[in-house]
């Protein structure tokens, strides 16, 4: 798979595929992007687990936070990496074993081996993209992110 760029029908299966999301750095913070996402995505329907070992036990957005992707009970469509490049192999690695069906590394976030690794294990992978921005780009809404969506347009079509 061509990790720089991705087909709009192949980012619109894996949102499709997804209803519980692990976010593996999930901040309880309400000013760190990853809030933004986990906020964003539960109005979408997402059921969305936070996963961040300081914050073990806190609740965000109604939500117990787990020390890890193994302490999350029951299973996760997609493990949502809020972390470093240089952690995400062995976040795949965990979702791996518990059994994800998508690993989706944020914006900034790229690791090759992870990504082979999981595809090699039938998960599917996205890189340095964010599932907010990509949601709301394929659906059409426009937001304060101010990011061209293709679908909407002020300019009139030509007859």
């Amino acid at each position: 798979m061509n990790h720089e760029t991705y087909d709009d029908r192949y980012i619109k299966d894996v949102l499709a595929r997804a209803r519980t999301i692990a976010m593996v750095g999930a901040s309880p913070n309400w000013n760190r992007p990853s809030f933004f996402v986990m906020k964003y995505l539960q109005i979408k329907g997402f059921r969305v687990v936070p996963v961040n070992p300081r914050a073990e036990g806190e609740t965000i957005l109604g939500e117990t936070t787990y020390a890890g992707l193994d302490d999350v009970p029951g299973s996760v469509d997609m493990v949502d990496v809020f972390r470093s490049a240089r952690e995400a192999l062995e976040i795949t690695k965990q979702a791996i074993a518990k059994g994800a069906k998508i690993v989706w590394m944020q914006i900034g976030v790229r690791n090759d081996e992870a990504a082979r690794l999981a595809e090699d294990a039938g998960i599917s992978v996205v890189m340095n993209r964010c599932p907010k921005i990509e949601y709301s780009r394929l659906y059409g809404e426009l937001g304060w992110g101010g990011f061209n969506s293709g679908v909407i347009s002020s300019k009139r079509r030509r007859a």
